[in-house]
């Protein structure tokens, strides 16, 4: 016998009789409102390319659904993009729309009660918002990634929006022409989807499928590819069923499946972002798990497996045919909680049971790795007493130890100014604060900007940056501590750094250190007084009072 749903209300009540007028005019049939009713958590845009196709796999995901004998309702969201949304306040709408948008899911699916829902994932604030509304609402919800987009290629060299962004920023130094620049930007990007690297998209859709909220063998995946759009229609076909089978997100998101989405973002070299982000998913989901001291915890056990842009010079199409996450997770198997369920209604085991992988030269067994040392690790110290986040990669000469003086700026023009003049030398530390989470707000504040300059002013290995910023998850040059926390403007260490302090940046020892007296730190602090809030109006103001702290996934307050 079929369960009880939600979404119905008695033949002939106030409710029923309103919604069936309502739903009639839709051309809604009287006979169908019995159906499951199933929300398209849709981030159509025509501002940016990763979300233009997906009014298609929308229409697709729609016909699926019916098929399998529910009622899809179309719902909309915010869809913020780095490269577009990110001109406007310094970039505080990139990471403040993505607690924006599970409070626009919530407001449709829970306003109407609807019984399930399906998020189309795109770039890469989506995903996180789509994942912490499906944790906060507990209803059955499952994840498609709609995927990467094509790259190109320009005098013979691949090229891809990671590259239109590095040679940007190059070009403020001379090392880029503007017409070279400009063919870059002609030719890089030649498909819808999301930026083609493993930068924080598509690193979060692994995510997505390492948690067990995405169908196995999904991620990642080309957009509109025929095997894209098939893993659609098994969505529509799949998410019926996990209604009737009352099956919920917070059976799913346990202590762990968020080990193994870590596992998985370690095995990969993923974006720093995920951090912050599967924080912010546990605390929506009230699971009891510290991501970044999963993170500090299994660093030394997992060993990288792969090397795709930007970490290595392999292609996402090269991992996507080895397997992709799928192939991860079976080299992974051993490490794995086995037992953790997932959207199929399988455990994590049982997924991988008949997995392989396609070409163990791109996602390389346990045995024979690709670099033994993590390519993501955590510091702590004096200056980021609650954590710093490093995206080291797997170059086995990158610089782990950096002593320097500091040299400080509140906002990226300054550093780039500065760096222009001539101001910025080698053996500085590059101290750009007042861009965390409250700062900035949002973690607005171009730190990436930065890094890719003093890159292309050759300073890239004779400086070391640290920020409270976040830093785009395609950053992996230098050495940058991201996400010092606690931030700046909440009165953190970073506030009392002054032009001339001695830092001490060590990755194999883990720390951040500002190495100055404790009583001239006592001074300064007595005199420190909290600077004028950015951008304080409209949402950027709503957010900025009510978001917490980092350690928590920097969510809004409850």
């Amino acid at each position: 016998m079929k369960r009880k749903l939600r979404s119905n209300f008695p033949r002939g009540s106030y409710l029923w009789s309103v919604r069936a007028a309502q739903w009639r005019a839709l051309g809604i049939a009287e006979e169908e409102l019995e159906k499951p009713k199933i929300a398209i958590v849709n981030s159509s845009s025509e501002l940016a390319i990763c979300y233009s196709h997906l009014d298609g796999v929308a229409a697709a995901l729609k016909t699926a659904i019916r098929a399998a004998g529910a009622l899809p309702f179309e719902i909309r969201t915010a869809a913020p993009s780095d490269f577009i949304t990110g001109a406007g306040a310094r970039g505080a709408y990139i990471l403040s729309a993505r607690d924006l948008i599970p409070n626009d899911i919530e407001v449709a699916v829970e306003g109407a009660q609807l019984d399930g829902m399906v998020c189309l994932a795109s770039c890469d604030k989506t995903v996180p918002g789509q994942l912490m509304a499906a944790a906060r609402l507990n209803i059955p919800s499952l994840v498609v990634a709609c995927g990467y987009q094509a790259s190109g290629e320009y005098k013979g060299k691949h090229v891809d929006i990671e590259d239109v962004f590095v040679a940007s920023m190059h070009a403020l130094t001379g090392n880029v022409s503007q017409e070279d620049l400009i063919g870059m930007s002609r030719n890089a990007i030649r498909s819808p989807g999301v930026c083609s690297g493993l930068g924080t998209a598509n690193s979060m859709h692994i995510v997505c499928e390492a948690l067990g909220m995405a169908l196995p063998g999904s991620t990642p995946i080309a957009a509109n590819s025929p095997r894209m759009m098939d893993y659609v229609r098994q969505a529509g076909a799949r998410i019926v069923q996990m209604v009737w089978d009352d099956l919920k997100p917070r059976d799913i998101l346990t202590p762990g499946a968020f080990a193994n989405a870590v596992r998985a973002i370690l095995c990969v070299g993923g974006s720093i972002n995920s951090v912050k982000h599967m924080q912010a998913v546990a605390s929506e989901a009230r699971c009891e798990v510290d991501i970044y001291g999963l993170f500090e915890e299994l660093a030394n056990q997992v060993p990288v497996l792969t090397a795709v842009r930007p970490v290595g010079e392999h292609s996402i199409e090269e991992f996507e045919a080895a397997g992709g996450c799928r192939a991860v997770m079976k080299q992974l198997e051993q490490m794995l909680d086995r037992d953790a369920l997932t959207v199929t209604g399988h455990s994590m085991g049982e997924n991988l049971r008949d997995a392989r992988v396609a070409d163990e030269e791109i996602i390389r067994p346990v045995s024979r790795p690709i670099a033994a040392k993590p390519a993501i690790v955590l510091v702590r110290g004096s200056l980021a007493p609650e954590a710093g986040i490093v995206k080291v990669g797997i170059d086995p000469d990158k610089q782990r130890r950096f002593s320097g003086k500091a040299i400080c700026f509140s906002t990226s023009d300054d550093a780039i100014e500065a760096l222009k003049r001539g101001d910025i030398k080698a053996g500085h530390v590059v101290v750009m604060r007042g861009a965390g989470v409250c700062g900035g707000p949002g973690m607005g504040g171009g730190a990436s900007r930065v890094v890719f300059a003093i890159d292309g002013a050759g300073l890239g290995d004779q400086v070391a940056l640290l920020t409270d910023g976040h830093l785009s998850g395609l950053v992996c040059k230098g050495l940058v501590v991201g996400e010092v926390s606690p931030e700046a403007a909440a009165g953190g260490p970073l506030a009392l750094v002054e032009n001339g302090d001695p830092i001490l940046i060590d990755l194999e020892k883990r720390v951040c250190d500002l190495e100055v007296p404790e009583n001239e730190l006592q001074a300064r602090r007595a005199r420190w007084r909290a600077p004028e809030p950015n951008f304080d109006s409209g949402w950027l103001q709503i957010y900025r009072r009510n978001v917490g702290s980092l350690a928590k996934g920097s969510v809004l307050t409850r």
